[in-house]
């Protein structure tokens, strides 16, 4: 989870000893799900007042995109690909993989600003997996982001470069149907 920290007055003369580190946390599953505890957090989070973004990359259906997120509240914002479609399929037309480039490209970008604390980065790894966004590219926006912001990836199959760079990874696995006594 993601703390929330006391601010400090506009006059004080107190000063944090040590910068905050963003982490990188990762929620994985074999299957494509959605993943309610993340969404939870970053509303509970963005209703204490800290800036969140949420970013699904492969939803589509409600031809959103950057230019029309949807805002809960004062500080979540929230935007899915401008397609007409969810994406499952490693094969786009040229409209959609402009679509999904110019999502990645404003994300990188509204990240770099500064603008977000904590960002979640919905189903990125199928886009990897896909050959949609290049994993080089992804590492090396982990790598150089603000190092305050928190970075959250759902999704299934993540890159074992992804995990590697992880501070907190969680597998979310099915329950067993039958339990059975030995």
């Amino acid at each position: 989870m993601v703390a929330q920290l006391e601010t400090l007055g506009i006059k004080s003369t107190v000063s944090p000893s040590h910068a905050i580190k963003g982490l990188v946390k990762v929620f994985t599953s074999s299957y494509r799900s959605f993943f309610t505890s993340v969404m939870a957090q970053a509303l509970r989070i963005a209703g204490q007042g800290t800036p969140v973004l949420i970013v699904q990359f492969l939803k589509g259906g409600i031809r959103q995109g950057q230019d029309n997120p949807i805002v809960l509240g004062q500080n979540l914002h929230w935007i899915r690909c401008n397609l007409p479609r969810c994406i499952d399929t490693p094969h786009l037309d040229d409209a959609e993989t402009e679509a999904l480039h110019s999502l990645w490209q404003y994300t990188l970008s509204v990240v770099n600003e500064g603008k977000y604390s904590l960002v979640v980065l919905d189903e990125l790894s199928l886009a990897i997996n896909f050959g949609l966004i290049p994993e080089a590219e992804v590492l090396e926006f982990l790598l150089n982001r603000p190092q305050s912001v928190d970075i959250i990836f759902t999704g299934a199959e993540m890159p074992k470069s992804i995990l590697d760079l992880a501070d907190e990874i969680t597998e979310i696995r099915r329950p067993n149907s039958v339990i059975r006594n030995s």
